[in-house]
């Protein structure tokens, strides 16, 4: 199994048990990811066709360019100074509307693994503002040419849910950004209205369908409401904005 190339805040790679036995009987279908994170469940299922979304176009950019062989040039060491240079030639990229460039997801891939906790947050006028780690060590990688292959099988996309083409016999595997305060993922944000819109979505969507999220009460009755069928789980712990680590009660959503 491909290890995630990413460090990833509330990553699901602890799902993929659960996920498989639902998959193996639909692995005839295209696999749809309508917000594809960290890419831990779509590289433990290993589907043949899949179509992965973010709403991060910056996530999104880096794994176009890892279907390509990516190899990172720029420096990455585990340095204060050498971070906010890179930061803050990333955000320059942004304001410039360069970000979308190999150089934008070199940086990207360095913030990533030398911020604090791995976090991916943006301020309202869209720059990265995560500081800096607190690490003693990091493996950087630069070569990331063995993704190529099986990346270059999927299909990756920067879009509204409601703007994805998603076909009526694809399978359906979604993790929405989590019911939880939580700062600012992509230029946006996720708000209540926007889980209800996604729910009410995949509710209607004829083919398979599983969601996960944080089993807050609000989003346990939505879920029932829509007919969607409830298991519970106890999920590790999540990272909050402070760094703070609370235990996660998490409730899977399916429909076949």
């Amino acid at each position: 199994m491909f290890k995630p190339p990413l460090k990833w805040a509330g990553g699901k790679r602890w799902l993929v048990s659960h996920l498989k036995p639902i998959w193996e009987v639909n692995a005839h279908r295209r696999y749809v990811e309508p917000f594809c994170g960290g890419l831990a469940v779509v590289l433990g299922l290993q589907p043949r066709q899949a179509l992965l979304n973010d709403i991060n176009p910056h996530l999104i950019n880096f794994y176009r360019h890892l279907q390509n062989g990516l190899s990172v040039r720029v420096p990455m060491h585990n340095d204060e100074k050498l971070f906010y240079r890179h930061r803050e030639r990333f955000n320059r990229l942004i304001r410039k509307g360069k970000a979308h460039t190999e150089e934008g997801a070199q940086l990207f891939y360095y913030l990533n693994r030398t911020c604090f906790n791995g976090l991916c947050r943006f301020n309202k006028g869209g720059d990265f503002n995560v500081p800096f780690g607190t690490y003693k060590a990091i493996n950087y990688t630069s070569d990331f040419s063995h993704y190529a292959t099986v990346f270059r099988q999927w299909e990756f996309s920067n879009k509204d849910v409601e703007s994805l083409e998603i076909e009526p016999e694809d399978f359906v595997y979604a993790d929405p950004p989590y019911d939880v305060e939580f700062t600012t993922y992509s230029a946006g944000g996720f708000s209540w209205n926007d889980q209800v819109r996604t729910a009410r979505l995949l509710a209607d969507h004829p083919g398979p369908v599983v969601i996960s999220n944080q089993a807050t009460p609000r989003i346990v009755e939505l879920y029932e409401d829509l007919g969607f069928r409830l298991t519970y789980l106890d999920g590790p712990r999540r990272i909050s904005c402070t760094g703070d680590r609370t235990a996660a009660r998490e409730v899977l959503a399916c429909k076949s």
